[in-house]
């Protein structure tokens, strides 16, 4: 057995401690990077190499799985099994990468019902696998499976199927909490280890939620009320809360009783409780300087404005407030809580980019600029709008010890929701069948 790294459940079984000589490994990955058929950023697919490459040195041969976007229609239940939401783009990324040839099983999909069966031509490929004709296989997206996020028969038999094409099965998919076939299931009908990038965002994890304080959290978001949960958690663990985007424009709708373009009556009620809380606590560092446009077309001259909340009276309306003005991170007040932190979580875009972006990249140099913080990112809309708008930055982070980059956004949130990593069900089902995981 090895030591278990620091903040994990000795409990949980790691892909260090099993046998993989000769066995073919089934890992579950979060390779959702694909928007229009592309890979928009192979983060999350680099973070997975480590655990692959252990699998495959030790003797193991991969099989591996991942969802890509939301190819089912939830009003109609249709499953589109289209290029949009195909794993080919992974796939040949990691061919390049990794300079070996996988193999997608072309598995006969119901035009509404999707992929309901995984037929017995996987088996030739397996076959090829163990025989090292080909580095490894890549089923079709999860979600194009009828069973994975099914109840029922359906599901039962997906993971089934499933678990009857390899012999251990590894989850190396921090990113998918959700409790789906393909990754709590599954742990009942094989033995089942987390890898080194589970253990990894776990062990980080676990700093966030027990903190070095000052303690600052950034978040951010398009809608309120997917945020109630997270941010009451949240609220309670910070010393310090700084909210951005459509959360930020209803906290302020809600404190100042003033209306701002966008934002729902249903929402500002919500952020009631939120205001009510911070009269007392005072933990939310309120951002002045806002940006008010007229439009949401873009970034269009004579129609956008910076505003002053202090200069807010009741009954004001505004457009869209699509940003937060650079200016706002200067005040001294800002300035000292973001450069005196010890611990900043970041889950925010603070403005509507691409047009609106001078708010997320004065923020992420503002953090920078604190060089003793523990700096935590998370969330693919984050990374993607960090790598964007500083790319230099964001290269030079990526090798500093004090930032540390979650593949999961919104997992992170889940988990603080919670209190506790060990909640979210794919974790939970790891431990709870991990007896049979050891013997293996």
């Amino acid at each position: 057995m090895h030591a278990y790294p620091a903040g994990i459940d000795p409990r949980l079984p790691l892909v260090q401690d099993a046998d993989l000589k000769d066995k073919v490994v089934l890992v579950r990955v979060d390779h959702n990077v694909v928007k229009n058929g592309v890979v928009r950023d192979p983060y999350r697919i680099d973070s997975t190499i480590g655990t692959l490459y252990s699998i495959v040195e030790r003797g193991g041969k991969l099989i591996l799985m991942s969802h890509v976007g939301r190819p089912r229609d939830k009003s109609t239940g249709h499953i589109d099994t289209g290029h949009a939401t195909s794993v080919r783009p992974v796939v040949e990324y990691l061919e390049r990468k990794l300079h070996t040839r996988f193999v997608v099983p072309d598995l006969p999909a119901d035009p509404e019902r999707g992929i309901r069966e995984i037929d017995t031509s996987v088996n030739w490929h397996i076959r090829d696998l163990k025989r090292g004709r080909i580095g490894g296989i890549y089923l079709p997206n999860t979600r194009w499976f009828e069973g994975e996020e099914a109840t029922g028969e359906k599901r039962h038999r997906l993971a089934v199927q499933l678990a009857g094409l390899a012999d251990v099965f590894v989850n190396d998919a921090f990113g998918s909490w959700q409790p789906h076939a393909s990754t709590f299931d599954i742990t009942k009908h094989l033995p089942s280890y987390a890898g080194y990038l589970m253990q990894r965002e776990l062990s980080n994890l676990t700093r966030v939620l027990e903190p070095t304080r000052p303690f600052v959290a950034v978040v951010a978001g398009a809608k309120y009320d997917t945020k109630i949960g997270p941010l009451s958690e949240i609220y309670k663990k910070v010393d310090h809360l700084v909210l951005g985007g459509v959360i930020y424009n209803t906290f302020l709708c809600a404190r100042y009783g003033v209306r701002i373009k966008g934002v729902s009556d249903s929402d500002i009620e919500a952020a009631g409780a939120l205001v009510e809380q911070d009269r007392t606590a005072k933990k939310i560092v309120e951002l002045p300087l806002i940006v008010e446009s007229d439009t949401l077309e873009g970034r269009i001259e004579g129609q956008y404005r910076v505003r002053d909340i202090r200069e807010f009276e009741e009954g004001d309306e505004l457009g869209y407030v699509l940003d937060v003005d650079p200016g706002s991170f200067e005040l001294p007040n800002v300035a000292e809580i973001m450069s005196s932190a010890s611990t900043i979580f970041v889950n925010a875009v603070m403005g509507l980019t691409p047009h609106f972006y001078e708010g997320s990249a004065t923020l992420d140099h503002t953090i920078d600029q604190n060089p003793d913080a523990q700096k935590f990112y998370g969330g693919g809309d984050t990374l993607q709008e960090f790598k964007n708008l500083s790319p230099g930055l964001y290269l030079a982070a990526m090798d500093d010890a004090k930032y540390y980059f979650f593949t999961g956004g919104g997992t992170v949130l889940k988990a603080i929701e919670e209190g506790t990593p060990y909640g979210l069900g794919p974790v939970d089902a790891l431990i709870a069948h991990s007896g049979a995981s050891r013997v293996v």
